[in-house]
């Protein structure tokens, strides 16, 4: 039934001669590499605990997500059937194991979380509705292009609004028990590097093809892990950074700061392109991947609050 579903959209894409395609393929790059830009502004310029709620929200799918698709090993579509073709260039970048869609968990609680912070505010309400449809185009976009079948998506949208929940207790309970969050933060340090651990030593599945050569190098399909968990490791040391030595607190809404954060806004991206790749051929695209993901979580996380303190001090925009 998935096959023939995905099998249904590539006969449908090629009806149209891939006309909704680039559309397809735009929504699924933003998602992945501009969508968490809001959520650190957010967190930087509008509101401290709710752009932290939902980069928290994102970073327990990245926990979650590696280690399900790393034990699941679910192949992607066009290996499991010849007939399905991946639309345009979204094959180059499906990576990783199939199952689930870590676009859709990237997106969901990144966009959701953010619709959620949006939502009391009747004026913007409208937004909320903007981003939830977001990120459902974002998990049909993976169907569409053909390279994940519903099932791929549909545990990744359960998996990301069971964070979004779960978040929400958990920022209640610390609400009333702020001296709790160091343990929390230890338990999900020592949580993620047994992660790094569990998918470096398990097997995995080596399936050959006509040739005798492996369908798909288990090791290429770890990097997204490591990647992933180190963004979460990333994240607890500059939490830990920025809550007990930083103490950034929302600063007066002002022109000078709001230029500056768009301004900190732009090496998030350049971060990618340039640092990464300097990284991955140093200590390898494992460990290289982890430790961009560490420097480039402490970069908006305690890095540039540490900056906007001190420039809030300067212009005695500080707030109480």
């Amino acid at each position: 039934m998935d096959i023939q579903y995905l099998l249904f959209l590539q006969n449908f894409r090629n009806s149209i001669n891939d006309a909704w395609t680039p559309f397809m393929e735009f929504v699924s790059s933003f998602a992945v590499d501009y969508l968490i830009l809001i959520p650190i502004f957010f967190y930087w310029f509008i509101d401290k605990r709710k752009g932290l709620y939902t980069l928290v929200s994102y970073y327990l799918c990245m926990f979650l997500t590696p280690l399900i698709k790393l034990t699941a090993c679910v192949y992607r579509p066009w290996i499991r059937d010849a007939r399905i073709l991946p639309a345009g260039d979204s094959i180059r970048t499906a990576t990783g194991y199939s199952f689930p869609s870590g676009h859709t968990t990237t997106a969901t609680p990144l966009a959701g979380g953010t619709a959620v912070n949006i939502w009391k505010n009747r004026r913007f309400r409208w937004l909320s509705v903007l981003f939830v449809v977001f990120f459902l185009l974002t998990a049909f976009s993976r169907n569409y292009l053909g390279v994940h079948t519903p099932q791929d998506v549909c545990v990744a949208l359960i998996l990301s609004v069971f964070s979004l929940v779960a978040v929400s207790y958990l920022f209640r309970y610390l609400g009333d028990h702020p001296e709790k969050e160091n343990l929390f933060l230890l338990g999900g340090f020592i949580l993620s590097w047994l992660g790094i651990l569990y998918i470096s030593v398990k097997s995995y599945p080596i399936d050959l093809n006509a040739e005798g050569k492996p369908i798909v190098d288990p090791v290429k399909m770890m990097n997204d892990g490591y990647g992933d968990l180190g963004k979460v490791i990333g994240f607890i040391i500059a939490r830990f950074v920025e809550k007990n030595w930083i103490r950034f607190k929302s600063l007066k809404k002002d022109v000078r700061i709001f230029i500056l954060c768009l301004i900190c806004l732009i090496p998030i991206v350049m971060l990618k392109s340039y640092i990464r790749p300097v990284l991955t051929g140093a200590f390898g695209s494992h460990w290289g991947r982890l430790l961009f993901s560490v420097i480039h979580a402490f970069y908006y996380i305690a890095l540039i609050p540490l900056i906007l303190k001190l420039t809030g001090k300067a212009l005695h925009l500080q707030e109480a």
